[in-house]
């Protein structure tokens, strides 16, 4: 008996009805939708359990929250099925053809191209051009303008950063070029970058932005489509073995963008056009932001003195004379301070005795669904984001493909369907983010100083006692950072592909359990000292400076291998879920911490110290195998 959902239509083709297609489907989205889950469960439930267990917080917009993880997995599923039908292939017979068919000067435009193409279609550029929002314009100017005023030259320098990038890593491959003697001269020019914004007031604040951007742009776009491009020329130039051919240019599209956005905030400071300067034109949003709200920067002595003493503790103290202990606080009113004989003197002040206040988070206030989200704003703001990040790159790779190749697209009605899934991830991500990602690392993000000083909690009324002492309490926020950037990097798809890749290079002599865990210590003590910058207000080149110089020392002593390798494991940590929430933790820190002007610099701190990590384990290795040998 024929199956009713089978019809044959005599020509070799089998029409499969609705639930016999829905059958076959089914399984394998469940699959993909669990891969995606796998990678997103454990920092998502961290992040909740150390707000809700430790800090002793409920989720504000949990509701929100929720529909907006859910629909990152999902955007996330389609968004990567998409890029493997659609984007792909694209890359894939490109990289292949383009160095036989084309003389240099089409491949180093096309590189170009194709690097600010990709870059443009990261999901974490979106997250980028909406930082500028909490960053107040009076203490941060070129900061705020770069981030606001001028966001699309911001994202087209990340951009060309990335493209120059690519280029050189063409170039590289087509020379047989040492990636050392590209690192070694860009960490050099980043460095003194770096220590001449020291000496500016408006370029210090862009130096945590410039180097996370470095940090932005290896994403699940950018990192496959040049790789491979990069594996084709090394097929197509390479007379050995190409394995591990494609390493080295996700290292210099981390490092490009940096110098990019150095050389953007350099020329505004020259043209005197941001914010607050002569030649600053959006009048405007500068009246708007005059008057910026910078009440929420810290809380003080007074937020602790207010509870009532009984009659009876009253009592107690006039008949003992003994002052109240430590649960109390002291104030002082009036009166004058003086110094004598190197001594600080307050003179004649009305002392004022407190009892420590508890908690006093008002619960009522807490909302599960957020008042302010319009969906169909979110939702056309979604499809506009999706369409301009996929389609342009889509039609650059088709038109180089057909017109400059003049070679067909092969299976066009799969790429076509994998290009439809590309726009619909994407668009449901973005709005996943919005709705989600963003708010949980923020909220997090603000609360995290309730472990060493009193806070307002994120979305709710009232304060929240410090839970530790100043010190301790930091401790403790960077231990919780260090177990989110651990946890969260051995999640990472990207990570797992590395570590069979570099252990099939070496012959087993690095493991890849070994290059996994080396990689997400590397990136949990670099975002646990991101955290600690911002609690301590410490300047990011004093932690950013000293290990680069490290690197160069590690960079000539190791071999090329382990160089290629090692300084792309930065770029596959920094995945599409860790940079959105962990850039948004890192500002929801800084925007609750008297003195800091942002919460730049950590995603740049996460991603040197697993590259330092991973030279020197790398050295122990070859140290060993050499002993053995």
């Amino acid at each position: 008996m024929a199956d009713s959902n089978v019809q044959d239509y005599g020509s070799g083709k089998v029409k499969l009805g609705f639930k016999k297609t829905l059958n076959i489907i089914t399984p394998y989205f469940l699959k993909k939708v669990i891969e995606q889950v796998k990678s997103v469960w454990f920092i998502i439930f961290y992040l909740i359990l150390f707000q809700v267990l430790v800090l002793n917080l409920p989720i504000v917009y949990s509701l929100t929250i929720s529909a907006g993880v859910g629909l990152v997995i999902f955007g996330l599923t389609f968004f990567m099925e998409g890029l493997e039908l659609g984007l792909m292939p694209f890359g894939e017979i490109i990289g292949a053809v383009l160095p036989r068919k084309s003389k240099l000067p089409v491949i180093m435009i096309f590189s170009v191209l194709l690097g600010i193409g990709a870059t443009l279609a990261e999901p974490a550029i979106f997250v980028l051009k909406a930082a500028g929002a909490g960053v107040k314009p009076d203490e941060a100017p070129l900061l705020y303008s770069l981030l606001n005023d001028f966001s699309n030259q911001l994202v087209a320098c990340v951009g060309l950063g990335v493209g120059i990038a690519v280029l050189l890593g063409v170039m590289r491959f087509l020379y047989g070029w040492s990636l050392k003697v590209l690192i070694i001269p860009l960490v050099l020019v980043l460095t003194g970058l770096t220590v001449w914004a020291h000496f500016n007031e408006f370029l210090v604040p862009i130096m945590g932005l410039a180097w996370d951007c470095g940090a932005v742009t290896t994403g699940p776009v950018t990192v496959p489509l040049v790789l491979a491009l990069g594996i084709g020329v090394c097929r197509i130039v390479s007379s050995g073995s190409s394995e591990g051919g494609g390493f080295g240019v996700v290292t210099l599209a981390s490092l490009f963008p940096i110098i990019a956005v150095f050389l953007l905030g350099i020329y505004h400071l020259q043209q005197d056009d941001f914010y607050g300067r002569p030649n600053y034109k959006n009048k405007v949003k500068k009246e708007k932001n005059v008057g910026a709200d910078s009440s929420k920067k810290g809380t003080g002595l007074e937020s602790n003195i207010g509870a009532e003493f009984t009659d009876k503790e009253w009592s107690s103290f006039k008949e003992s004379g003994v002052y109240p202990g430590p649960e109390f606080v002291v104030g002082y009113k009036g009166g004058a301070r003086v110094l004598k004989d190197g001594k600080i003197y307050h003179e004649n002040p009305t002392v004022i005795f407190g009892k420590q206040n508890q908690d006093n988070v008002n619960l009522k206030s807490l909302k599960h669904w957020d008042p302010k989200v319009v969906m169909l704003d979110k939702i056309k703001m979604g499809v506009i984001t999706a369409v301009q990040a996929i389609v342009p790159l889509c039609i650059f790779l088709y038109l180089v493909l057909r017109l400059v190749l003049r070679e067909k697209v092969p299976r066009a009605d799969e790429i076509l369907m994998g290009i439809t899934f590309a726009v619909v991830g994407m668009w449901i991500f973005v709005l996943g983010i919005e709705l989600g990602l963003t708010p949980l690392g923020g909220q997090l993000g603000s609360n995290i100083p309730g472990t060493f000083t009193t806070i307002t909690p994120w979305g709710l009324e009232g304060y929240k006692v410090a839970l530790l002492g100043s010190h301790s309490g930091k401790v403790l926020a960077a231990i919780f950072a260090f177990f989110l950037g651990f946890g969260a990097t051995l999640a990472e798809p990207a990570l797992n592909a590395l570590g069979s890749t570099v252990e099939k290079i070496t012959v087993g002599a690095f493991k890849k359990s070994v290059l996994m865990n080396t990689v997400a210590t590397g990136v949990g003590l670099g975002i646990a000292f991101g955290i600690l910058k911002i609690a301590y207000n410490i300047p990011l080149e004093y932690l950013l400076i000293p290990p680069y110089l490290v690197l160069i020392i590690l960079t000539i002593i190791s071999s090329e291998d382990f160089v290629n390798f090692g300084w792309d494991s930065a770029g596959v940590t920094t995945g599409p879920i860790t940079v959105p929430l962990v850039l948004a933790m890192g500002l929801g820190v800084g925007s609750n911490i008297p003195g800091v002007t942002d919460g730049f610099g950590v995603l740049s701190l996460a991603s040197v110290m697993p590259i330092i990590s991973v030279l020197t384990v790398g050295l122990l290795v070859k140290k060993k195998k050499t002993g053995e040998a």
